[in-house]
């Protein structure tokens, strides 16, 4: 099956390098996606732009697709299973939520000049960055990409009910399972509290676990 990998904020396709790597010699075929504006030099790309860069790999595999989204884009994973719940087998969600219908994308964090930087470790201290040591955290920092603010400040647009019958998995690294059936039974995330089929897994990682641990995330992504 064909595995669609978006990463978050800042990252491009690469960052799932390692975990492509290891779900190849499982046996998938992993397809990390660079969405428009993920480092060519642009800041022009709006939310329907990378949505439309989604679907667009969605229709072109050749059967059903698992979608995995990273942290902020586990929204452009359901704006994805929103616009093809037919093409779509599981979507898997890793360290994130999706946002609800007429919510901001991630509008997050400071902008300078019509986007918005990597904001530095700070807002990260604690679980979130725990793993990541202080070489890797530079090397972080250094590849960073800005992302534009039409990206960040783009209102989601949800319409089909279908959406909720696709499964999901929700990958918890900095957070637990618990807490994730906490926070959806609490109205946190409507999305996920209107899903028929939600699965949880643990993962003992900090907020980037494609980067930290590329081969107990694959091993996730092939059983699932």
């Amino acid at each position: 099956m064909d595995i669609l990998l978006i990463a978050g904020l800042w990252l491009d396709g690469s960052a799932w390098n390692d975990v492509a790597r290891d779900l190849e010699s499982l046996g998938h075929r992993p397809v990390p996606l660079t969405l428009p504006d993920q480092g060519d030099g642009s800041a022009s790309a709006t939310l329907d732009d990378q949505v439309a860069a989604v679907i667009a790999a969605v229709d072109q595999a050749p059967g059903k697709v698992t979608v995995v989204g990273h942290s902020a884009a586990s929204t452009l994973a359901w704006l994805a299973i929103d616009a093809r719940p037919e093409k779509v087998a599981k979507v898997v969600l890793v360290g994130g939520f999706p946002s609800a219908d007429g919510q901001p994308y991630a509008d997050f964090f400071e902008y300078r000049d019509g986007v918005m930087p990597f904001p530095g470790w700070e807002p990260f201290e604690g679980p979130d960055s725990a793993d990541l040591d202080e070489p890797a955290r530079r090397d972080f920092a250094a590849a960073a990409i800005p992302v534009p603010e039409a990206v960040t400040r783009g209102v989601v647009d949800l319409s089909n009910e279908r959406r909720f019958d696709v499964p999901v998995l929700v990958v918890c690294p900095e957070f637990t399972p618990a807490q994730a059936r906490e926070w959806i039974g609490a109205g946190d995330v409507p999305e996920l509290a209107r899903a028929k089929h939600v699965d949880f897994v643990d993962i003992d990682s900090g907020h980037w676990p494609m980067l930290t641990k590329p081969a107990e995330l694959a091993r996730i992504l092939a059983d699932a």
